[in-house]
């Protein structure tokens, strides 16, 4: 590794360079909020030129974590590198005045998400929550199971007294999200309970399997996963830095060696041996 790649690569790794990047992604999302507004034309160039300089700090950015790169390969092997990098290109697009202003201006909104590749909890959030998606998928197939089964008795019994909310079973499925998110399910139920006493018991079940049991399964899965992904980081963080380790400690052994090797072999006197 080169001086300027070392140097490149502890300006990277430095807390105040961090901060400052965080702080332009959130004043890019500033600046990204205040065009919606109705402001001047006066102040919308000042905007205009604030979002140009973004690009270009960022375009700088990104620029000093390649070049910092030991390996340029190994930078693209992240995939949030190849996302800031994508967000970052297609960003120097001139599109302010064409048809695709629309798409440039929601290119420019997603340079907040810049703000989970940069924080290490963030992205380690978001990468537990991606891999716990297969385990996820399980739970809420099971779940819309036990939903469409409900919507289906709802539909059933409920049809007569309030079409609007039991007509059928994909307006039942509606009414049973409502349910689930306590959206005054209980003016639901005080409906169906004139005519049907009981039905609290069709309610409480729902609740007790939905909201309960399965979301805990969820939260549970995403903990677990979550706790695995740490773990990992962890492992990998101890054997990189094993790896310094030793690669420092074959530094000193050759530099040993090396002068071992530079000093000039002092001459032996031999030894007068006296009968």
């Amino acid at each position: 590794m080169t001086k300027v790649q070392q140097k490149l690569n502890k300006l990277r790794s430095n807390k105040v360079f961090e901060f400052l990047v965080i702080g332009i992604i959130i004043f890019s999302a500033l600046v990204i909020g205040a065009k919606t507004y109705s402001i001047p034309p006066e102040l919308l160039r000042i905007i205009h030129l604030l979002d140009w300089f973004i690009t270009l700090f960022f375009l700088t950015e990104i620029s000093i974590r390649f070049l910092g790169e030991k390996n340029k390969m190994d930078f693209f092997k992240q995939s949030w590198n190849i996302f800031d990098t994508l967000i970052v290109a297609v960003s120097l697009i001139p599109v302010q005045d064409s048809d695709l202003a629309v798409i440039g201006r929601l290119i420019r909104i997603f340079r907040v998400l810049r703000m989970v590749s940069i924080i290490p909890e963030m992205r380690l959030l978001l990468n537990s929550l991606l891999v716990a998606l297969p385990q996820l998928g399980y739970i809420v197939g099971l779940m819309f199971i036990i939903f469409y089964i409900y919507a289906a008795i709802g539909s059933t019994f409920f049809a007569v007294i309030n079409p609007e909310l039991w007509g059928d079973i994909s307006i039942s499925l509606l009414t049973l999200f409502r349910v689930l998110t306590f959206e005054d399910w209980t003016d639901v139920m005080y409906e169906t309970m004139k005519v049907y006493p009981l039905s609290w018991l069709y309610y409480l079940s729902f609740i007790f399997f939905t909201a309960f049991a399965f979301l805990n399964m969820v939260i549970g899965v995403v903990v677990n996963v979550l706790n695995e992904e740490s773990d990992k980081i962890k492992k990998e963080e101890e054997q990189d830095q094993q790896q310094v380790s030793i690669e420092n400690l074959n530094k000193k052994i050759e530099e040993l060696k090396g002068l071992i090797l530079q000093r000039p072999a002092q001459p032996t006197r031999g030894k007068d041996y006296r009968r």
